[in-house]
């Protein structure tokens, strides 16, 4: 099976005479060779002043934001989504090579051959981006906020989440339609030790093999799979992580200019849940190699409900906890660490080590 997900509005390289700066193109790939009629010295001269008309194109059409992205189709698809949002609130943004993609190849996306978990560190997915952000090289970076540490690069914030999409995981077999209607035995694919522990708890008959995996054109050795909802727009086996389906964008500390430009796209109740669950994540130093689950989210009566996880990577041992309060941020990020640090007194010394 190959799954294979759209992007809207592909990047493509403009005409020569739209924008050299947003394709990267060298000028000097379009010179004329010089005929036998030209002389050398009006050959340098047309050269010259080529030069100069490139120059005054490519400063006349620089880009007035550089987003940073990976390049998987789902990092394209997050992309173009901040840039149609940012062209919705900013009509004159909407001038060609006013918004400019940058891809950004990440050691995550150049690892392919082993699960993450054993990679080891955190920030596989996000180093580079941040480290072109500090650079200057670009100006605002999107995050899947799944891959973000708990901790940001110095000079460095994330001011605005866009609307949160659907965070549970997903069940995908060509067989049957639901995990308990699998026979005792089935193996189970999935990418997160976190969706192993969970499926192993509540299916113990069941054997779950941790591959590696992106979102892009790759077969698949495995009839059932486990992943997650908003990647594939699908429905769910109910359970839930942290930070996931969350997209979150980065600035610079002290560039106002996109911290305002930001200010128009941030979903405020997405930023306050996102503030909740990292806060949860923190206490509990979590990354891919601990089972954490973390989910905040407003209740019937509009305060904040928070449901957290730890689990033994073979499913065994479940810590389960909850927290309400107001939905204000200094409450929510309260209620995250100390529900982490509940967790953390009621796991035995060697917990993670199973």
């Amino acid at each position: 099976m190959e799954v294979a997900l759209p992007i809207p509005n592909p990047p493509q390289c403009r005409p020569l005479s739209a924008n050299f700066a947003a394709c990267s193109v060298s000028a000097l790939a379009f010179s004329p060779a010089i005929t036998r009629k030209s002389s050398p010295a009006r050959a340098r001269t047309w050269l010259i002043r080529a030069s100069l008309a490139v120059e005054q194109l490519t400063e006349s059409k620089a880009a007035v934001i550089r987003i940073g992205t990976r390049g998987s189709p789902l990092a394209l698809a997050q992309a173009y989504e901040t840039r149609d949002k940012l062209i919705k609130s900013n009509p004159q943004l909407a001038e060609t090579g006013a918004i400019q993609i940058v891809v950004i190849k990440t050691t995550g996306d150049k690892i392919l051959t082993q699960p993450l978990a054993d990679i080891g560190g955190k920030g596989l997915f996000t180093k580079e981006i941040d480290e072109a952000l500090i650079n200057s090289d670009i100006d605002m970076a999107v995050h899947s906020m799944k891959d973000v540490p708990t901790y940001l690069p110095q000079n460095t914030m994330i001011p605005c989440n866009l609307p949160r999409e659907d965070v549970r995981d997903a069940f995908i077999c060509l067989t049957t339609a639901s995990l308990a209607e699998l026979p005792a035995g089935s193996t189970v694919g999935t990418a997160s030790l976190r969706r192993k522990s969970q499926l192993l708890n509540r299916y113990p008959s069941l054997q779950v093999s941790v591959f590696t995996w992106r979102i892009s054109s790759q077969e698949f050795e495995y009839d059932i799979m486990s992943s997650h909802c908003a990647s594939f727009g699908c429905v769910g086996t109910g359970e839930f992580s942290s930070s996931r389906g969350y997209i979150g964008i980065a600035c610079r500390s002290d560039d106002e200019k996109m911290a305002t430009y930001l200010a128009a796209l941030n979903h405020e109740d997405t930023r306050l849940a996102v503030a909740c669950e990292r806060a949860f994540l923190e206490k509990l130093d979590g990354s891919c190699r601990t089972p954490i689950a973390g989910y905040a989210c407003r209740d019937e009566d509009g305060n904040c409900l928070f449901r957290g996880l730890v689990a033994s990577p073979d499913g065994i041992q479940v810590l389960e906890t909850s927290r309400r309060g107001p939905y204000a941020f200094d409450d929510m990020v309260k209620m995250g660490k100390d529900a982490g640090e509940e967790l953390l007194s009621r796991a035995s010394p060697n917990f993670f080590d199973r």
